[in-house]
This record gives structure tokens, C-alpha cells and sequence, in this order.
């Protein structure tokens, strides 16, 4: 059975979890990897409560040493990987602590480059094709006030995300950026708005499913006909 690695995993009903479960419904064994360890079980139960593989792994996705040894940890077979660190950073720049910049910076972006250089270095050893995605955000591509922190990191992930792809892209390793362009109907904005079930009904927010139908769209792509970069947004969405 081939192996996947999702990193950046929290509630069940998030994009993480989600993509953790739809991934072991395509016949992978799923690690798990996130920073709180009673997330990351519920979503394992409910793998397996489906018949299907995963194990979990706390892991600080800024620590070199961690990352690597989660690597080890999984060992041979790793097929897909996701990067599904870095959730949104407000404030306005003058008010903005430089400790809160450079955490939204390392989880955002550095992170991404730790993860990506274990995945690659596991590909590459085992002459595998695999398959390494990243997931973005519509301030991957544009600046927005109030959030200068977080338009920083994405912007800098995907220009990161770009050049793996085309340093590696002749050792059959395909390289993808996702941006989810608005919000998602998941546990997060479920947890901070009142209307959440009307946002849902009217098809303003995105729905998770649809998104991780096209992570496994990008994973199943013919080598002769890849795909760098997917955006997806409701048709609500203004873009």
C-alpha cells in the first residue's frame, strides 16, 4: 500500500482532516501530522472507522529536527505529500509585534521549506515519482490590508512551491499550489460566524469535498500533462 503525508491536520471537518480522509479512501496509508494530538486521533478514528489506514504524528512543522524525524518515522513508500500549514495573520503592520511576523512567516513559508526538502530528499533516494502539493490562499497572489504578515508568507510559499517544481520537475516529481480562494464551509468559520448554515445554503462558502477531489486531481495527472497551480472559489466569490 502506497503512503501519503498530510501535515498541518486540525478538526475532522477542516480541509486537513477532510483531505487526510478523502486521500486513505484512494488506498493510501495517511500520516496524520499536525501539532495537537487530540485532533489528529479523531481524524484517524475516523479513517479507520471506515476501514481504512492512518497513524498520527504530532510534529512542529518550523523544527527541522521534527520534521525529520516524522520522516523517518513513515519510511519507505511515501508517495504524497501536502503542506497544509498556515492559517490567516491579521493585523495592521505599525501594531504588528515582529514575533507574531516572523511566526506567520516560518509556519507559512520556512516550514513548507523543511517539509519539502524531506519529502524531495525521500523521492528522490527511492527514484519515485511522487507527488508534493502545497496548499495556498487567494493572498498567495495579492496583497491585502490588515493582513501584510500573511500575504508575505503565501506569497513567499507559492514562489517557493514554483521553483521546486521546476528544479525537480525532471526527476518525475510533481509539484502542485492549491489556492483556496475564499472561505471554507468547515469547523473554523463555522466556529465564528452566526450564519454559518445560511452562508452554506446561499453557496457562499467553499465546499471542503469538492477541494479535496482536486488535490487527488493533481495526484492523478498524466507527467505529460501537469498542472502547477488549481484556484477554486465558490460562484459567489468575488474575484
Amino acid at each position: 500500500m502506497k503512503k501519503a503525508l498530510v501535515i498541518g491536520v486540525g478538526p475532522l471537518n477542516g480541509l486537513g482532516g477532510q483531505l487526510c480522509k478523502k486521500i486513505a479512501q484512494n488506498n493510501f496509508e495517511v500520516f496524520v501530522a499536525g501539532r495537537t494530538i487530540k485532533s489528529l486521533n479523531k481524524v484517524v478514528e475516523s479513517i479507520i472507522e471506515e476501514g481504512n489506514y492512518a497513524k498520527p504524528i504530532v510534529v512542529d512543522t518550523t523544527d527541522e529536527n521534527q520534521i525529520k524525524m516524522m520522516i523517518r518515522e513513515i519510511g519507505s513508500g511515501l508517495d504524497f505529500a501536502v503542506y497544509n500549514v498556515g492559517n490567516s495573520t491579521p493585523g495592521k503592520i505599525i501594531d504588528m509585534e515582529p514575533s507574531y511576523f516572523r511566526q506567520s512567516w516560518e509556519s507559512g513559508c520556512y516550514g513548507g521549506f523543511l517539509f519539502a526538502k524531506e519529502v524531495i530528499k525521500v523521492f528522490l533516494k527511492e527514484n519515485t515519482p511522487g507527488t508534493l502539493l502545497f496548499t495556498g490562499a487567494s493572498a498567495s497572489l495579492r496583497g491585502k490590508s490588515n493582513f501584510g504578515a500573511f500575504n508575505s508568507a503565501k506569497g513567499a510559499l507559492r514562489n517557493l512551491a514554483q521553483a521546486i517544481a521546476k528544479e525537480y520537475a525532471e526527476n518525475s516529481i510533481h509539484v502542485g499550489h492549491i489556492i483556496v480562494d475564499g472561505g471554507l464551509a468547515g469547523e473554523r468559520i463555522k466556529q465564528r460566524v452566526s450564519d454559518f448554515d445560511e452562508r452554506v445554503k446561499d453557496g457562499k462558502l467553499i465546499d471542503i469535498d469538492s477541494v479535496t477531489d482536486a488535490y487527488m486531481y493533481l495526484y492523478n495527472q498524466n507527467k505529460n500533462a501537469w498542472t502547477f497551480e488549481l484556484d477554486i472559489r465558490t460562484s459567489k466569490e468575488n474575484w
